[in-house]
């Protein structure tokens, strides 16, 4: 990032059932084996909002 700039990205906070949760966490350990690098679900939620609505890299 160049000197001065500001990061693009906002946070925000949403609420999800707790089971929803366990299992995004789980799918991202397995995914995580299989794509050998570090994978949250944060990043799975992130991967899956991008997709379905085909919004561009950063």
């Amino acid at each position: 990032m160049p000197k001065g700039a500001k990061p693009q990205n906002v946070q925000i906070n949403i609420s999800l059932p707790r089971i929803w949760k366990e299992q995004l966490e789980n799918l991202a350990r397995i995914m995580a084996v299989e794509e050998q690098h570090d994978l949250t679900w944060h990043d799975l939620v992130r991967r899956a909002v991008k997709e379905k609505y085909e919004l561009p890299d950063e």
